[in-house]
């Protein structure tokens, strides 16, 4: 590298192999380039800002009404028209049923009035998606996926006014979209990608060719946005995302995929054989479809942790019921201690998804292009476990109720709680638009980023050695007053008039997130540019992080709703839920503090090398 050139990276990726250093130029190269400044990233650096969650932004009294209307729609048609069993059994979603959500507008809820959708808000959109979340996983996946991944959502950010006159008002009357990354060999290492488009010689079009797997709606789909690869001297990796009407020639639906749950989901393997793609239908520009991959997922992600909220109440309405009605050694079972604490921890997992759901979505509406990157990804990662949680406590209350499907209890004259259909459909929801290691990593990757921009020349190689003396010196400045201050007791900048509980609890979260800014600083510099395979590490603090915005979100949502709501009754059982959540976040945390120091990773992984080299 010349002396004068600035790396495209403040991550060293010179000793690294060709193929890892692909992957990680491509990530780095379609980040958000701001620097991260929202509340999330703050409890990774000692300093929670909680002014930016307090006063807890509740949904206006216009927007509510806006939204009342087509939710209130949108649960009576699924109640009276839509059979989730038949569904599941026959694998099939009924025309009449997708013909029916059409005429509702549910296929463009988000997408403005004047292109034909029914212009509704984030907050309006996740609260339709915990209608479908407690009714059918196959219906949420269909309307989600269109909507939050499709084309809708990428055009409205990315699109040009010429693409969303064209596209969005079918999309909006129901002409259902879908999205096209993953490929056999390529799941998120998009660097290993294999479908190319090549610019015709009068450059008026491109020439797509390649196969792609999982694409969810495919069998459904009007239109396509596809990731392919468009390699230039310059970036041989560079990706661009292009709109693909799936009635093109050479265009072929090569097969449908089964899954373990959501048989109906409409998903199936596409191939690209010189497929014709005018320069017109280039989302965003050449070369930047990981930008709209990732920009996109950033406020998609948001839809699956508001789905789960809808699960999550229907389980806990069947656990009560159940709860109350069966008895055993002389009490209702909801009675004994062992059920009693799933229940708990299923009332306060919901109310803390939606607290977060409600705040991300909150920040959206305010401005659509706030940075959430972290706090989505933190509703997708903690949303959807504590989702896939309570089914499986669910299952377990239920015992074999709950294995027994919803038709063979209706044919023994039992409530069909569909427990076991709940249960296949939701375990995919952590895998989903970023598995839950996946995301761990990526936010690992944004909580790094405040120390990176600030520390990361001083080791690296490609940078001339003055400048990294220079970067040495400026960085050990900051950190000589930085780390000390991280020990030291200070204003939190809790709002005074809080309740003395939550108060407590909010000081509580203030003084685990200096410890983790601590941690975190001291396994950097312990292990320096190996901390980034220190993924068991880094995953554990991403936890706590995780969890201190869970609780902090519901310590505002609380407060909230105890000044705000007429009910008394409603404000202390939101009191007592999360006054239950924090003191159970406070122990986890201090599990994955201590696990921090003392799990066996290098055991394990040592272990998992000698199987991975003999056999098991």
């Amino acid at each position: 590298m010349k002396p004068t050139e600035k790396p495209t990276s403040t991550i060293d990726t010179s000793a690294m192999s060709a193929g890892q250093r692909a992957a990680l130029e491509m990530a780095e190269e379609s980040r958000d380039t701001r620097a991260v400044s929202g509340f999330a990233s703050s409890l990774f650096m000692g300093a929670p800002d909680f002014g930016k969650v307090t006063p807890f932004t509740r949904q206006s009294r216009e927007d509510a009404q806006a939204g009342d209307a087509f939710v209130d729609q949108l649960g009576e048609y699924l109640k009276n028209h839509t059979d989730p069993d038949a569904i599941d059994r026959d694998g099939e979603i009924p025309d009449a049923v997708i013909d029916g959500l059409a005429d509702l507008g549910a296929f463009g809820i988000k997408i403005p009035k004047e292109y034909g959708g029914l212009g509704l808000s984030q907050t309006n959109y996740c609260r339709a998606a915990m209608v479908l979340g407690s009714h059918c996983g196959n219906l949420t996946a269909l309307i989600s996926a269109h909507q939050s991944i499709g084309v809708p959502q990428p055009l409205l950010v990315f699109g040009t006014d010429a693409q969303k006159k064209k596209y969005l008002p079918p999309c909006a009357a129901g002409g259902i979209s879908a999205f096209a990354l993953t490929e056999v060999g390529v799941g998120s290492d998009p660097a290993r990608m294999q479908t190319t488009a090549s610019r015709s010689d009068d450059g008026s079009h491109f020439l797509l060719n390649g196969e792609k797997l999982w694409c969810t709606n495919l069998l459904k789909s009007q239109y396509i946005i596809v990731m392919a690869k468009t390699p230039t001297e310059e970036k041989p990796h560079a990706t661009t995302a292009f709109l693909v009407d799936t009635q093109a020639e050479g265009v072929e639906i090569v097969r449908r995929c089964h899954f373990m749950g959501l048989k109906a989901l409409y998903n199936g393997v596409v191939r690209f054989e010189g497929v014709r793609i005018p320069v017109e239908d280039i989302v965003h520009a050449e070369g930047k479809g990981l930008k709209v991959a990732l920009t996109t997922l950033n406020t998609g992600r948001l839809t699956l942790p508001a789905a789960c909220i809808g699960l999550m109440r229907e389980c806990l309405d069947i656990s009560l019921r159940w709860c109350r009605e069966r008895e055993q050694w002389g009490a209702p079972i909801g009675n004994h201690a062992a059920v009693a604490a799933k229940l708990a921890d299923m009332a306060a997992d919901t109310f803390a998804t939606e607290a977060m759901v409600y705040y991300v979505s909150a920040l959206v509406d305010a401005d659509k292009k706030a940075d959430i990157r972290i706090e989505a990804a933190m509703a997708k990662l903690w949303g959807t476990e504590a989702g896939w949680h309570s089914v499986d406590e669910t299952m377990q209350i239920r015992s074999g109720r709950g294995y027994e499907t919803a038709d063979s209890l209706r044919a023994r004259g039992e409530s069909p709680d569909p427990v076991e259909r709940m249960f296949r459909d939701s375990r995919i929801n952590t895998v989903f638009e970023g598995s839950s290691e996946i995301m761990r990593l990526f936010i690992a990757r944004e909580a790094l980023d405040p120390h990176l921009r600030r520390g990361a020349v001083v080791i690296d190689s490609r940078v001339p050695i003055s400048g990294r003396v220079t970067a040495l010196i400026k960085a050990g400045l900051h950190y000589s007053l930085w780390f000390p201050s991280r020990f030291l007791p200070r204003d939190a900048g809790i709002p005074s008039g809080m309740h003395p509980i939550l108060k407590k609890h909010m000081r509580a979260i203030h003084r685990a997130s200096r410890k983790l800014s601590r941690r975190l600083f001291l396994s950097m510099l312990t292990n320096g540019p190996k901390l980034e395979r220190r993924q068991l590490l880094l995953g554990r603090y991403v936890n706590i992080a995780s969890e201190l915005f869970a609780m902090s979100t519901a310590c505002a949502r609380a407060e909230s709703i105890s000044h705000d709501d007429a009910s008394d009754a409603i404000g202390a059982h939101a009191l007592q839920t999360t006054d239950y959540l924090c003191h159970r976040g406070l122990r986890r945390i201090s599990g994955w503090l201590k696990e921090s120091r003392k799990a066996p990773d290098s055991k394990g992984y040592k272990l998992a090398q000698e199987l991975m080299q003999y056999g098991g």
